[in-house]
């Protein structure tokens, strides 16, 4: 049997917000992504996964949904979204979609019907308890606040359980019309052709009927990082049996934000539940080569016993870019793109991450977010002009750093530009079976460097990536030329043994041509 696709792919998100604004009213559109297709094409990605662009509030920027199965106008329409997965398709993109399956927003018919009277045919839809006003059910914490994850309804006299926002209703998925009603949804995007589905905190759709109170020690935690219901391997094994309904392979993408990769990898069952699971220990690690080695032996040691396929992603919309948690270091930036795109595993690359973007600086009047994480979403610049390539009006953030020359129109003009860089990468990993699909083993090189050997039958690569500030000497057996170099793009040249300080190089077997 052939591998899957999305094993050897490499995946773009798209915050749309925040990609390309074609209405002029200052915020990404669907037609903004479908003019860029050649660029991600060009770039040489292999699919895209577009953030929320549901009908919604936008308490918390679409990841409050009030309707699964429509286009909220800020974004476009349905047409819209046809169009731009048929020419993405066109493209060889393939398309995931966000689905945000744990919570709706309160506006949603659903809950505005669950709210009206604790009789409402869907009133157990929804997580509901009795108690007191003054005290909520238990001491579970919500996200983006020290706030309790309930809120009491005045009119009903109960307390509603919202793991996120008070506007951000838990689904009560312990009912079986709520778990037709979202795979339901789920149809309406598949028959439409989309590829598959990024699963919003998906871990947290199964919970206990008791509600217990956590442990004191861990009272402060947000509920939604605790949350490991075994209730919900039932669900997710329901979701992959629809989805293995339909041809092409169509991919799950779990967002399992849980604390210890032995917790997220049980998420991905016996081949019966999530194929792709995110693992975020990346985000959190500072630029060390003891602590990269560590995190990449463990994960490939964890995830190795259930024969599940990593993911690894240095950036995305909930998290400061990877090049301003380096302390704004391109250097840097450049050599994690090279140790992103040459592990084992399904990488994601976060739009604006190939033009080396900083986050926003953002002031605390422009501040919108109820998490904090409106830098990493500034917008995409496009070329140097005022707008940036976005139409109209001002765009619904500040600009990231230096945007009249970290855009997409002058780094394509730059053949040494990070741009460049991760067009090379791309390249070099679709050339090759052993970066796309092969083995992994980590090689002994010294404190400071971290070195592995990826292998594919005859095809074989070594990657170093240089932690420190100081030149290093790392030697091997045979004749290897430069692939790929951090600091620019492909060299060819004979590797000497001297690794420069704060780079990264992916190294060929063979005689330079």
């Amino acid at each position: 049997m052939p591998e899957p696709w999305w094993k050897s792919a490499v995946v773009y998100q798209i915050y749309p917000r925040s990609f390309c604004d074609t209405s002029g009213n200052g915020v990404g559109d669907l037609e903004g992504i479908r003019r860029h297709l050649d660029h991600l094409a060009w770039l040489g990605v292999d699919a895209i996964w577009i953030s929320p662009f549901f009908r919604s509030p936008m308490k918390d920027y679409g990841y409050d949904v009030s309707d699964y199965c429509d286009v909220d106008p800020l974004f476009g329409t349905l047409s819209d979204f046809d169009r731009l997965l048929e020419e993405a398709h066109r493209r060889g993109l393939r398309v995931l979609i966000d689905w945000v399956p744990n919570h709706t927003s309160d506006q949603h018919p659903w809950f505005v019907e669950a709210r009206a009277s604790r009789e409402s045919p869907r009133r157990d839809w929804y997580v509901w308890r009795d108690g007191s006003p003054e005290r909520p059910p238990n001491n579970w914490r919500a996200a983006f606040s020290e706030s309790p994850a309930w809120t009491y309804d005045e009119k009903t006299g109960q307390w509603y359980l919202h793991l996120f926002l008070s506007e951000q209703p838990d689904l009560n998925w312990a009912n079986p019309d709520v778990v037709a009603a979202m795979r339901d949804t789920l149809r309406f995007w598949l028959d439409r052709g989309v590829d598959g589905f990024r699963m919003d905190v998906i871990h947290c759709i199964g919970k206990d009927p008791a509600l217990a109170d956590v442990a004191a020690d861990v009272a402060a935690i947000p509920y939604c990082a605790l949350n490991d219901d075994p209730r919900t391997h039932e669900h997710l094994r329901g979701l992959r049996a629809l989805l293995d309904e339909y041809p092409g392979d169509r991919v799950m993408v779990g967002e399992v934000f849980l604390l210890t990769t032995e917790q997220v990898a049980s998420y991905y069952g016996n081949r019966d539940e999530l194929h792709l699971s995110f693992n975020f220990v990346p985000l959190y690690l500072p630029w060390e080569a003891d602590r990269w080695r560590g995190c990449i032996d463990e994960i490939e040691s964890v995830l190795g016993r259930r024969d599940a396929w990593p993911t690894w992603v240095l950036s995305n919309h909930d998290q400061p870019r990877h090049r301003t948690r380096y302390g704004g270091d391109e250097g840097r930036a450049r050599a994690a793109a090279l140790l992103l795109l040459t592990l084992r595993g399904t990488p994601f690359v976060y739009a604006g991450e190939e033009l080396g973007l900083e986050d926003a600086v953002v002031s605390e009047a422009s501040r919108v977010d109820p998490g904090g994480r409106d830098g990493c979403r500034a917008p995409l610049p496009w070329d140097a002009q005022e707008g940036h390539g976005w139409a109209g009006e001002s765009p619904w953030l500040p600009w990231p750093p230096e945007p009249a020359t970290r855009n997409v129109a002058a780094q394509r003009r730059d053949p040494s530009s990070i741009l460049h860089l991760y067009r090379c990468l791309l390249a070099a990993r679709r050339g090759s079976p052993a970066l796309r699909s092969g083995t992994i083993e980590t090689i002994d090189a010294g404190a400071a460097v971290f070195a592995f050997r990826r292998r594919c039958g005859d095809d074989e690569r070594l990657v170093l990536v240089n932690f420190s500030e100081e030149a290093a000497r790392v030697e091997f057996e045979g004749q290897w030329r430069i692939e790929v170099a951090s600091a620019g793009v492909g060299t060819d040249e004979v590797f000497g043994g001297l690794l420069p300080p704060g780079q990264a190089l992916l190294l060929v077997s063979g005689k330079a041509d």
